[in-house]
């Protein structure tokens, strides 16, 4: 698996914890920033990683902004792509499981970086279930080819 990871200006700090676990889990990755804690746009970093992972050059992604709201709202614009904002471990769990996200948003506002790591971990290690959930994600996938 080979993840990007991004961050705004909120996130930094919670991105450097996401870095340590992949490093710890031997996942690949490119940290595509930033690296500053002075205001930035959200979509400068969410845009190109969603458009990374869309493309095929990144299996997944993971987001992190002051909420997780705006990265979620601009990754989400890129054709192909399930962001999923997650700030407890059920629904990062289900998201993998059952909706086949590839994109993983979190808020560093709203939760700490120990249970940041636990979120990424599980989304991480998830396998998507299939069968029932291969056909509704499939549903999304063709309103996207007719619609976008």
């Amino acid at each position: 698996m080979k993840v990007a990871l991004a961050s705004d200006h909120g996130g930094v700090n919670i991105r450097k914890e996401i870095a340590s676990l992949m490093d710890e889990l031997n996942i690949e990755y490119v940290d595509f920033g930033c690296d500053c804690t002075t205001s930035v746009d959200y979509p400068d970093y969410a845009l190109p990683v969603a458009e990374k992972v869309a493309s095929g050059e990144f299996d997944r992604g993971i987001l992190i902004c002051g909420t997780g709201i705006g990265m979620t709202i601009a990754a989400n614009k890129v054709k192909g792509i399930r962001c999923a904002l997650c700030h407890d471990t059920f629904s990062a769990k289900m998201t993998r499981a059952h909706n086949d996200s590839n994109i993983l948003a979190m808020g560093e506002r709203v939760i700490g970086p120990g249970l940041a790591r636990e979120i990424a971990q599980i989304w991480l290690t998830e396998e998507f279930e299939g069968g029932r959930h291969a056909n509704r994600v499939g549903k999304i996938s063709d309103y996207e080819e007719k619609h976008l």
